[in-house]
């Protein structure tokens, strides 16, 4: 794709970019609105069965996705028109989804600039080694890695860590705004989870709360890692890294069922997101098929993304993500080749 060609398609996501207030408050009703119920009805079904109170559960942790959606809007100043509607809405979404919203918009802002960008990896993004780092790494650092991409560490382990434990602390060299920012949310996370607490049992509400949380935050972890991780995908060194290119080819098409479409606020568009991100969500189909170049990117599906699982690290040379398995049959073939040259 072309310089020209390119800048051409940035153009083309403008008449997109402008949110719409009407849908944005719409958003917020027939999201917030059904998850506080949902949470309520998992709660008064714990005197009938604690399975009724595990389906309520799942359903409200699709609704807490699609709350971190509105989140992650904002941080773009995308969802509503106004810079300062956005931040107060973020912070009451990030305190609903455990996140700090100006210390995650930091991050996030950081990852959309440098995603798929070999030279400037390690901020917002999920730890990735090329072939050459993982053959150049100390035996520690290989099982540090190796134990960081088991698919139990990613999905149930990790959101456990960055949600509560990670997010609760200010990033180095944060400034006054956003860490009072942090301490306003977790402040604020103490106080509504204790008055839940002092008002239902600390038991009953752990009861509800836990598997919300976990499955809410594994699909979270899942959905951003499936869309980096795909065989199609993107990486350069920062000399060939290009921003449009690491977008729509970086970026991939997660084309999910509508209602999972609908529950995750169509982040599965991801392309369109890192091409554009100040289109707000609710217009990320609209922008996709409107665009003729869009319709040949990369695409995965439910069933092909589960072969995402066993993408483990960069090979430059290919341009290609491989399996560790692949790495072992390279090595066992380059010491079969030295043992054959030494014995003629």
């Amino acid at each position: 794709m072309t310089k020209q060609k390119q800048l051409q398609l940035k153009k083309q996501m403008a008449p997109f970019e402008q949110s719409n207030t009407k849908a944005s408050v719409w958003q917020l009703i027939n999201t917030i609105l059904p998850f506080i119920v949902l949470w309520f009805l998992a709660y008064k079904s714990l005197s009938v069965s604690y399975i009724l109170t595990l389906l309520f559960s799942i359903v409200a942790a699709g609704f807490l996705v699609r709350i971190f959606i509105i989140f992650h809007d904002c941080c773009h100043h995308s969802f509503i028109k106004n810079r300062r509607a956005n931040k107060i809405i973020g912070t009451i979404t990030g305190i609903m989804t455990i996140f700090p919203y100006s210390q995650w918009q930091h991050d996030h802002s950081v990852h959309h600039a440098t995603s798929s960008n070999l030279d400037k990896r390690g901020v917002g993004d999920i730890w990735m080694l090329t072939v050459d780092e993982y053959l150049a790494a100390s035996f520690w650092k290989k099982i540090a890695y190796r134990i960081y991409r088991n698919p139990f560490v990613m999905f149930i382990l990790g959101p456990i860590y960055v949600f509560l434990i990670k997010n609760r602390f200010n990033r180095k060299g944060a400034r006054t705004k956003e860490r009072l920012n942090t301490y306003l949310t977790n402040v604020s996370i103490i106080a509504l989870y204790g008055v839940l607490c002092w008002a239902i049992g600390w038991q009953a509400f752990l009861a509800v709360q836990l598997p919300i949380f976990l499955i809410s935050g594994a699909a979270g972890i899942w959905l951003f890692y499936v869309q980096h991780t795909f065989e199609d995908s993107y990486f350069e060194e920062d000399a060939e890294w290009e921003y449009v290119k690491a977008a729509v080819e970086g970026s991939s098409f997660y084309k999910l069922p509508k209602l999972l479409q609908w529950l995750t606020g169509n982040i599965g568009y991801h392309h369109v997101h890192h091409l554009s991100p100040r289109v707000p969500n609710y217009k990320l189909e609209e922008a996709h098929k409107n665009t003729d170049v869009l319709q040949n990117v990369p695409t995965i599906t439910l069933r092909t993304s589960l072969q995402s699982l066993k993408f483990h690290l960069w090979d430059e040379k290919d341009k290609k993500f491989v399996t560790y398995k692949e790495i072992s049959k390279y090595l066992h073939n380059v010491k079969k080749n030295e043992l054959a040259s030494r014995l003629k």
